[in-house]
Order: structure tokens, then sequence, then C-alpha cells
């Protein structure tokens, strides 16, 4: 993918990388785990709120992912992860569904997420998909305004979320 200047502020940028790595990477693997356990404080901690099945609605087939990327910053270290994965063949539309979005909390507001962004939108793009979708919850504001901000508008809570996720928010941009 090569090298990236990212702005981290007005006053300082930062040279990063974007790579594409396999899903069992152990580098994507951590930050998955990272993001598990904010997600759970986040969602899951007291009070807790009755879900259906949000283990089987957020699990991924490794066999349906299309592309794993990373953004490391200047000292190779993994500060941001996402996927993206396409749909079932039952699916409406033909959709590339972006997965497991996490940046580090220390980098946070300083690119690493919409240069993250970018970088799946630009592989979904590589498909014959016509619009890319996500899903999120409604207690991560920061990444419903980086949605918001990249041209995602909101849309009806699909499945698997719908019935397992119930405080889902859920967000698709055209890719044509």
């Amino acid at each position: 993918m090569g090298w990236h200047v990212m702005t981290l502020d007005d006053a300082q940028p930062l040279l990063s990388t974007l790579i594409t790595v396999p899903w069992a990477d152990p580098r994507a693997v951590e930050l998955r785990r990272r993001m598990d356990v904010e997600m759970e404080a986040r969602y899951f901690a007291p009070p807790v709120r009755e879900t259906g099945d949000v283990d089987g609605a957020l699990t991924v087939d490794p066999a349906n992912v299309l592309a794993t990327v990373l953004v490391l910053d200047p000292d190779g270290i993994a500060i941001a992860h996402g996927a993206v994965q396409r749909k079932p063949a039952d699916a409406k539309v033909a959709d590339i569904e972006v997965k497991r979005v996490y940046v580090d909390p220390a980098a946070r507001g300083r690119g690493a997420g919409r240069a993250l962004m970018l970088e799946l939108e630009r592989i979904a793009r590589e498909t014959d998909a016509e619009r890319l979708i996500l899903q999120t919850g409604d207690r991560q504001p920061e990444a419903v305004s980086l949605y918001e901000s990249l041209g995602y508008a909101p849309i009806p809570v699909y499945e698997p979320y719908a019935e397992a996720i119930p405080f889902s928010l859920c967000f698709a941009k055209s890719l044509r």
C-alpha cells in the first residue's frame, strides 16, 4: 500500500502506512481482542442491556473476508484495524460490509480511522459491489461522526443485527 501522510493535528503530520494482512495476523487478532474488551465495557457493563445472540451477529467468517487492513504508526505498531467482507449471496443488493473497525484510543482523532476507512472503500470499489454497509452502536458517537463525515447515510438496521443487537445503528455509502 505504501506510505501515507496523515495529519495528527494542524501542526504535526504523522507518517504512517496501511497494510493488508491475513485475518489471522497476530496484530489484527490483538486489535480485535482490544476492541472486544472496549465494546464489552461500553455496552455490557452494568446496567446490562437485554440483547439477542450478540456473539453470533458479530462473528466474521474468514472465508468471506476480502481484506483486513491495519494502520501502522511510524514505529511499525498497529494502531487501527478494519476489514471488508462479502455479504451472503441472498442479499438484496451487491453489498460489501465493513467489519471490526477499531482505532487504538491513543491514536483517535489523528486521522488513522479516516485513512483506514478510505482504504476499505478503495478495496470495495474494486469489486462489483453497489454499496458499502456497516453496523455500529449507539454508544459510539465518535464512530458515527467519522462515518457521517465520510458520506455514509443511516439505513434501517439489517440482519443479523436487527434481532440480536437492538441498539445497532447501520450506515451505507454508494460505491457508484
